[in-house]
């Protein structure tokens, strides 16, 4: 589905069928709103609906200059679309920062935040603007865009080839959902090499928002076996009041939203309307 902002830009998301409370998604990167496809079981038994949506220049969403509130302000422009006011919240990996701003911005409109697998803040692009950095960035994505090739019409030759990209626990579970649903995901999440320039080159500068800020009850999901998100969790608790770390036992990075689902919206509760 696709809607378009007040500026005129396509929004493409999507949303579980069912009724219910609205969960606010937010995907990791490279990933697009599909990965809310892999919560539906869970959400349509938890009685809440799931809504996510492909930032600024992944596949069909308008590229655009943005930054982390600026994401957060289309969030909260789709939700108006919507006629949703408040919204529980869950950001993937690198969407976790994404779904952090959103709930710092509009802590009116959000009732309880999930960060899965997130990152810290780590300042190692600072230099020069973030259109130089995604330039610095662009020659190993379009290398690592061809071996994956997401123009591939096959789609059991692309969905492979996206798989072998992930580590071989969050590959099997991903791999359990269906060809079809990994080969779109991978064209989603690579067609345009916008969208996850500019992710990598916000992600490693300061962030334009304040995780104190954040007002939601927060719960902090990692992997035992991530070590790079249990070492940022700490990070996190540090600034967000109210925040809580949950160890996913076994897990790794994807797995932990895969296997998770059930326990995520469980602790969000049902609370959003």
């Amino acid at each position: 589905m696709k809607v378009f902002l007040g500026d005129g830009r396509a929004l493409r998301y999507w949303s579980t069928a069912t009724p219910g409370p609205i969960v606010l998604v937010f995907h990791g990167t490279p990933d697009t709103r599909r990965i809310a496809m892999t919560g539906d079981q869970a959400a349509r038994e938890a009685g809440v609906r799931l809504l996510s949506f492909n930032r600024p220049g992944y596949g069909s969403s308008t590229p655009t200059a943005t930054t982390h509130t600026s994401v957060a302000r289309d969030a909260a422009e789709l939700m108006d679309i919507w006629g949703v006011g408040q919204a529980a919240v869950i950001g993937m990996s690198v969407g976790a920062t994404y779904a952090a701003a959103f709930a710092a911005t509009y802590p009116e409109r959000t009732t309880a935040l999930a960060l899965v697998s997130a990152p810290d803040m780590q300042v190692t692009e600072a230099e020069g603007t973030v259109e130089e950095a995604m330039e610095r960035l662009r020659p190993g994505f379009m290398e690592w865009r061809a071996k994956v090739d997401p123009d591939d019409e096959d789609d059991e030759a692309l969905a492979a080839r996206f798989l072998a990209e992930l580590p071989e626990a969050d590959a099997d579970l991903l791999g359990r959902l269906g060809t079809g649903l990994v080969a779109d995901a991978a064209w989603d999440a690579l067609s345009k090499p916008d969208g996850y320039l500019r992710d990598a080159a916000l992600l490693f500068r300061e962030w334009d928002f304040d995780p104190s800020d954040v007002r939601a009850p927060t719960s902090i999901w990692v992997g035992e076996l991530d070590d790079r998100a249990v070492a940022a969790s700490s990070w996190w608790a540090e600034r967000i009041p109210q925040a809580t770390v949950e160890r996913a036992p076994g897990t790794t990075h994807l797995a932990t939203l895969l296997t998770q689902w059930p326990q995520i919206l469980e602790r969000l509760g049902t609370s959003s309307g």
